[in-house]
């Protein structure tokens, strides 16, 4: 086990393969069980903590190799554009509804956090990293450290809501009725990030442009009004 160990984490490649093999599997279970729950991330995620648990890696060793990885994220979300500019005419027709379904997204996200800090009595550092919890990744952890909160939380808080996001926008949107693609793309993208537009692509074009839309919104709004409400806890 020990040699195992060792010839795994002098490999710089270690923690990129393990992430992306760990990945593969989750795809393969998803494709096979047509699970909701059994979303490809929260698989991954589940497997490599085991695999570094049983083989006694270090996060840090792991880290070394799966950092290159986060250098695709800024690219693949301006990606998005290419939907979002397929589906232009929406934005055209209903301006004042999808830039005020965002902002409205906006404001109940990070108002919940805020009641949750009271509820829980957070601390202002753990409070305004949890504050970026339903934007990208790119953009939260630069919020996280200007504020001067824990980017660790603040990334993990991200992923919780994007694979929550994945698993249950589907459902949510049967439970409201919510039947028009504009609206369901607005919701998820809003809600939760790029994971949950991941999603909304699979749910339709229409709901891919406006998820890729709200990502882009949202997060520059979270940018313009997230100062305000660090002051409040």
């Amino acid at each position: 086990m020990e040699t195992i160990r060792e010839a795994l984490t002098q490999s710089v490649f270690f923690g990129m393969v393990i992430s992306l093999l760990c990945y593969q599997i989750g795809l393969a279970v998803q494709k096979k069980t047509k699970w909701t729950i059994a979303n490809p991330l929260l698989l991954s995620v589940v497997i490599i903590i085991g695999i570094l648990m049983v083989l006694d890696i270090d996060y840090d060793a792991y880290y070394n190799g799966a950092k290159y990885i986060q250098y695709f994220l800024t690219p693949a979300t301006v990606s998005l554009a290419v939907p979002l500019y397929r589906q232009l005419q929406y934005i055209r027709k209903y301006p004042a509804a999808v830039f005020g379904g965002i902002a409205s997204g906006v404001l109940m996200a990070m108002g919940s956090i805020f009641l949750m800090g009271l509820a829980f009595g957070l601390t202002h550092e753990q409070y305004v990293s949890l504050l970026p919890k339903s934007i990208t990744t790119a953009i939260g952890i630069g919020i996280t450290e200007k504020m001067g909160g824990m980017v660790n939380v603040t990334i993990i808080a991200i992923c919780i809501t994007g694979v929550l996001g994945n698993i249950a926008a589907e459902s949510v949107c049967r439970l409201f009725r919510i039947q028009e693609p504009v609206a369901k793309g607005l919701a998820i993208g809003t809600a939760s990030h790029a994971l949950g537009t991941t999603k909304a692509m699979e749910m339709g074009e229409v709901e891919g442009a406006m998820s890729s839309l709200s990502i882009v919104v949202a997060g520059i709004l979270t940018v313009i009004t997230v100062s305000v409400f660090a002051e409040f806890i």
